[in-house]
């Protein structure tokens, strides 16, 4: 790979952890927690690694500072701090049910381990007498026949060993109940035992190359690919939940249009908490959400005094045939056993909901009155089922609702509805009559 190619691939890397960073920031801001102010530190400080490691920045680093190598001290200090924050992340997910002064002391104490690892290594680093032009994913074994080189890398390979074999090994046990940190745990053990792969393969290269001997030095720079691997590894755990959750609610977001137009846009725009168009699915997409569904139950309440059980009715109706006539059945394309109860239910709330919309809207063009339609003297003889829904499941039950909507069992039985009612007048009209 031609350098040029390397700093665009490295300033990539680099501007993906920035994005993150800066995502994560966000978060922070919303929900100040130690946690998310160690992810923002980690993709920080990664983002300034590659960007020095890349090779226009390794050189720029080395010119500015007159010496070629110097740009490996920084470097190497951003991996510890890289691999260390992760592993004091691994501690505090790992230890919820601790007494929290062990886990604050356990916290403490490997960051200033850490700490005088870091101040030891930049000791060693800078009495170092460095020689030679700087290749950069040479330095472990272009330097290690000078001692300080050689102690500066043994401090840091003992302590890239003790992050990462220690994470692995809390991360492997560890089976918490939040879905999110199972992910982030389940990843950050994968990632430090491929991560503890630099340090198998950097460590006889180096002993080999302070010794003279250097046909170990390819397996050495291989070992790096284990250090990138690790760290996308580790970046993926960090994100990899939070991206799917943000997939999700976009997507939610987008289920539940046809239904927030529905109760909200067709029963009272005033209904709307924002007067935006539509919601952000990039920004602030979980507030979004909350607000589309708190918007919707809005619309739902307002709806109640219109509300029959005649559309309830004729879906349950339908619904009770179809599993006793294979060809209605297949004409509403349900399978044998017919809709689940949780589907039956989503069925016959989103035609209770239609119809009731319908009822609203056909009231309001007849009506001559200012301040609207007046709702039928029957409103509130029937309750709709869901109204007994726990706040976590609503968002869930909305869903199928709106998946519903548009389902051939709810739109024949509306149907039925539309025909019945025409003719059932006259009766209604000649047994008035009769009265």
């Amino acid at each position: 790979m031609s350098d040029s190619v390397a700093t665009i691939v490295y300033l990539l890397m680099a501007t993906a952890f920035l994005l993150l960073a800066g995502w994560k920031a966000s978060a922070l801001r919303r929900e100040p927690a130690p946690t998310l102010a160690l992810m923002v530190a980690n993709f920080v400080v990664a983002a300034a690694v590659y960007v020095i490691a890349s090779p226009l920045g390794y050189t720029a680093v080395g010119s500015a500072f007159g010496q070629a190598w110097i740009t490996t001290l920084p470097i190497y200090v951003g991996i510890l701090v890289n691999f260390g924050l992760v592993q004091l992340l691994t501690i505090i997910w790992t230890s919820p049910s601790q007494d929290p002064h062990r886990v604050r002391k356990a916290v403490i104490g490997w960051s200033l381990l850490y700490t005088l690892a870091i101040a030891v290594m930049t000791v060693a680093f800078l009495h170092a007498d460095l020689t030679g032009p700087a290749v950069p994913l040479k330095f472990n074994t272009e330097q290690p026949d000078e001692p300080p080189v050689l102690f500066f890398l043994g401090v840091f390979l003992t302590m890239l060993t003790c992050g990462t074999l220690h994470t692995w090994h809390r991360a492997r046990r560890a089976k918490p109940d939040d879905e999110r940190i199972a992910h982030a745990l389940h990843w950050f053990g994968r990632s430090m035992a491929v991560t503890f792969g630099y340090v198998v393969c950097s460590a006889p290269a180096i002993v080999a190359a302070s010794r003279g001997y250097h046909q170990l030095d390819a397996v050495g720079v291989f070992g790096s690919v284990f250090g990138v691997v690790g760290c996308i590894g580790i970046c993926y755990a960090m994100s990899g939940a939070a991206v799917s959750v943000w997939l999700r609610e976009r997507r939610d977001i987008r289920v539940l249009e046809p239904l927030w137009d529905l109760v909200v846009a067709g029963v009272d725009p005033d209904l709307e908490l924002s007067k935006s168009a539509r919601p952000s699915r990039l920004l602030n997409v979980r507030l979004n959400l909350h607000r589309r569904i708190i918007e919707i139950l809005d619309g739902i309440l307002k709806l109640r005094l219109w509300v029959t059980a005649d559309a309830a009715g004729a879906v349950e109706t339908m619904h009770s045939e179809s599993l006793n006539d294979e060809a209605l059945r297949e004409k509403l394309g349900l399978a044998e056993t017919g809709l689940t109860a949780q589907e039956l239910e989503a069925a016959v709330t989103s035609a209770v909901l239609r119809h009731a919309v319908g009822r609203l809207q056909d009231a309001r063009t007849r009506s001559t009155e200012a301040s609207g339609p007046t709702p039928p003297s029957d409103g509130l003889a029937y309750v709709m089922p869901g109204q007994d829904t726990a706040a976590d499941e609503e968002r869930p039950r909305l869903l199928r609702v709106a998946r519903a909507l548009e389902l051939p069992i709810v739109q024949a039985s509306l149907e039925t509805l539309q025909t019945v009612a025409p003719e059932a007048a006259p009766a209604s009209r000649a047994d008035a009559h009769s009265r």
